[in-house]
């Protein structure tokens, strides 16, 4: 359940975030939205990440449900166990397919979150599909870990 939940907000709040965005700034327009922290920037991406891939972004949403469409496979075999890996996947479901839905509706995807830092426009979609590595990332890592005592302690 917690895994449909993920989902269905990810994708929720994504569609939600990019309508406001497109409502409020035409394209190139931007705004400040957390001290000088973080902006709003109006972009449209036909790509990938880091505007790579331009005027890719039909394939790209096939293949973001594909991917889509595997992880759902997994999860229902069972495959994805515990709170980390559910977590992960629904965020980075979710992302996915929350970029692919622009993608295949309109050939490009609406980003506009900007770090100061300078590391590209995002939008939720790409923030879900980043924390969703972070989860897995986490779940690979503790899972070594328990491998690793579990080894120590058969071995003493």
């Amino acid at each position: 359940m917690l895994f449909y939940i993920v989902f269905f907000v990810v994708t929720a709040i994504d569609q939600i975030s990019k309508v406001w965005i497109r409502a409020m700034l035409k394209v190139g327009e931007s705004m400040p939205f957390y001290k000088d922290i973080i902006s709003f920037t109006h972009y449209q991406n036909t790509g990938a990440a880091g505007s790579s891939l331009q005027g890719w972004a039909r394939y790209l949403g096939i293949f973001a449900v594909i991917i889509v469409i595997a992880i759902f496979y997994y999860r229902k075999k069972g495959r994805l166990q515990g709170v980390l890996l559910q977590c992960g996947a629904a965020l980075f479901a979710g992302g996915a397919i929350g970029n692919a839905i622009e993608r295949l509706l309109f050939g490009k995807v609406t980003d506009f979150i900007v770090f100061r830092s300078g590391n590209g426009i995002m939008n939720v979609a790409d923030l879900a599909i980043n924390l969703g590595v972070v989860c897995f990332a986490l779940d690979m890592f503790f899972s070594l870990r328990r491998k690793g005592f579990r080894k120590e302690k058969t071995a003493s």
